[in-house]
């Protein structure tokens, strides 16, 4: 009796297994040929120096502070920056994309708050980025559009940054 369950819990796994493999190759292919068109090389973690400028004459308005963003697989990414006290802002959330060769684009939202906690509205950050040839550093320009509470757009900025990879 023993042995028949373990034949049958056996081969109920291998045909998992062999269900699974083709699968495993097919995403194995679709990664390698995403990383050979560049695709998938903005994937992990990068450190980023922001700086705010002008929209009109493309002065620097704030000099360069640091943030971290993650882009992960799928198209998602999480930022965070030292640009605002943390208690007045929220971790940014959002999706990136190849637009091809070494030109990504991404928009990620972050919530804010007065110094007393209260909720004042949100930003939506959107940049598009060109990473080097190597794919250890990109630079990115683009806008952060800043929302009341209310949902009314308060203002529009511009920045620029500057990223390598965190290692």
């Amino acid at each position: 009796m023993t042995s028949k369950i373990v034949r049958v819990v056996g081969g109920i796994l291998l045909a998992a297994m062999m269900a699974s493999t083709p699968a495993l190759g097919l995403v194995s292919a679709q990664d390698n040929l995403k990383i050979k068109n560049g695709g998938g090389r903005l994937e992990g973690a990068w450190d980023v120096q922001v700086t705010l400028r002008n929209c009109q004459t493309g002065a620097i308005i704030r000099p360069e502070f640091a943030s971290i963003t993650t882009f992960m697989f799928g198209g998602t990414l999480i930022d965070s920056t030292s640009g605002i006290p943390q208690a007045q802002k929220t971790p940014g959330h959002g999706v990136w994309s190849h637009v091809g060769a070494n030109i990504y684009r991404f928009r990620f939202k972050s919530f804010s708050f007065s110094p007393t906690g209260v909720f004042t509205g949100w930003t939506i950050i959107t940049h598009e980025a060109t990473m080097d040839f190597g794919g250890n550093s990109y630079e990115s320009a683009g806008t952060a559009e800043v929302y009341l509470a209310n949902g009314d757009l308060d203002f529009i900025g511009c920045s620029t940054t500057t990223a390598t990879r965190f290692q």
